[in-house]
């Protein structure tokens, strides 16, 4: 190394402690931080944290074969203990995410069935994507679509199933891409009927028995008409 180098280095060491405090101190106060009051939507849709301005929590999960999850508490300082056990479930915050976790107490699970969790990331859906808004755009659409308004209906919904992909359900979502679907081959768009259906077509091939096989037995049995409704409209938009 070049002598010039040197003092240049030396700032540089100088320089990082306190930038990697600083560093620390941001990650500790996200850690720490107690989410805004509001609802918030679990991975895929399949459940929702609920925040009150004083802290108190609720959160509802389902995973797979209907297993749910349910848990409350108050949180403090970014962590909630529930009840009498040994469970600490923590809370990060960042933007408009919460990143769940728990201490890896055995008692944290006796809040789940065998099938579900509750651990990962909540986000708080934009105004469009809330649960009510979802169910106000789906009837709009309705409203819309039995008029035989096909282009309103879908400016209506198509929106709405691309903005809110990562927090719409996935029965729900089913639902909404034949929907669509549905529309833009009223539309004369075939090409587009099966871009829309284009997520589902691989399940539309199985039989409803290799949908139970792949299945668990709770969610086949809201899938299968899912599925039903899919091979009906592939089969219109093929031609």
């Amino acid at each position: 190394m070049r002598l010039a180098d040197q003092p240049v280095t030396m700032k540089l060491k100088k320089s990082a402690l306190p930038l990697a405090l600083l560093l620390c101190a941001g990650l500790a106060f996200a850690q720490t931080a107690t989410p805004p009051a509001g609802e918030y939507i679990y991975e895929g849709g399949s459940g929702a944290l609920r925040v009150k301005p004083d802290g108190r929590f609720d959160i509802t999960t389902i995973g797979s074969n209907a297993h749910t999850c349910a848990l409350d508490g108050t949180i403090v300082r970014g962590k909630a203990k529930l009840g009498d056990t040994n469970c600490v479930v923590n809370f990060a915050t960042s933007a408009d995410k919460v990143q769940v976790s728990t201490n890896g107490a055995d008692q944290c699970r006796e809040n789940c069935g065998m099938r579900a969790g509750f651990e990962g990331t909540y986000t708080r859906p934009t105004p469009a994507c809330t649960d009510k808004a979802v169910a106000n755009s789906r009837k709009a659409f309705k409203r819309q679509y039995d008029a035989k308004d096909y282009a309103i209906a879908l400016a209506t919904l198509s929106p709405v199933l691309s903005e809110c992909d990562k927090t719409l359900d996935w029965i729900t979502k089913g639902w909404m891409r034949n929907d669509v679907a549905l529309t833009q081959f009223k539309l004369n768009d075939r090409a587009a009927c099966l871009k829309t259906l284009q997520p589902l077509a691989e399940d539309a091939a199985r039989t409803d028995d290799g949908i139970k096989e792949n299945y668990p037995p709770a969610d086949a049995e809201i899938f299968l008409p899912v599925v039903r409704a899919t091979r009906t409209n592939l089969k219109l938009c093929r031609g």
